[in-house]
């Protein structure tokens, strides 16, 4: 259980860090029509984002950018119910969405299911032939996650 919550608290420091990231829309687009949601993310602004971005769902509920961006402004407030069934549906409509294999790998390592990280990391590898920020940033998750639960 120690093991588990300092894991949790070095994916929370680590992931605020990269919340400059998600400025690419998690990989799978440079879209500027995201760009005022983005800058809500990174400002940590999620209650804010997660109203815009449902807004924007009303609109156009396929959008796997937007789905992404929302599960992730949701699994940052720890909803990650939420966050998984929105994940999981940005994943229905781009099954090779990089920003939210990452990030749902995230999640998973976060609810300490690693087999399931490992999965959108191979899902990752198999998309990014030439290697991608996507693949090395849940590799690394993963690492870490591995070396704090090893006992």
């Amino acid at each position: 259980m120690r093991n588990t919550l300092i894991f949790l608290l070095a994916l929370t420091i680590t992931s605020a860090t990269s919340s400059l990231a998600i400025a690419d829309g998690g990989g799978s687009s440079r879209d500027s029509r995201l760009a005022p949601w983005q800058k809500m993310i990174a400002a940590e602004k999620y209650e804010m984002a997660i109203g815009e971005l449902q807004k924007a769902l009303s609109k156009s509920p396929d959008d796997a950018d937007v789905l992404n961006l929302l599960a992730y402004s949701q699994r940052k407030l720890l909803r990650f119910d939420e966050a998984l069934v929105n994940y999981q549906k940005a994943l229905q409509i781009d099954p090779k969405h990089r920003g939210a294999n990452e990030y749902l790998g995230e999640l998973y390592l976060q609810l300490g299911q690693l087999d399931k990280a490992l999965e959108r990391l191979k899902v990752l590898d198999d998309d990014c032939f030439f290697g991608c920020e996507e693949f090395d940033d849940l590799k690394e998750a993963i690492e870490r996650y591995r070396s704090q639960n090893a006992s």
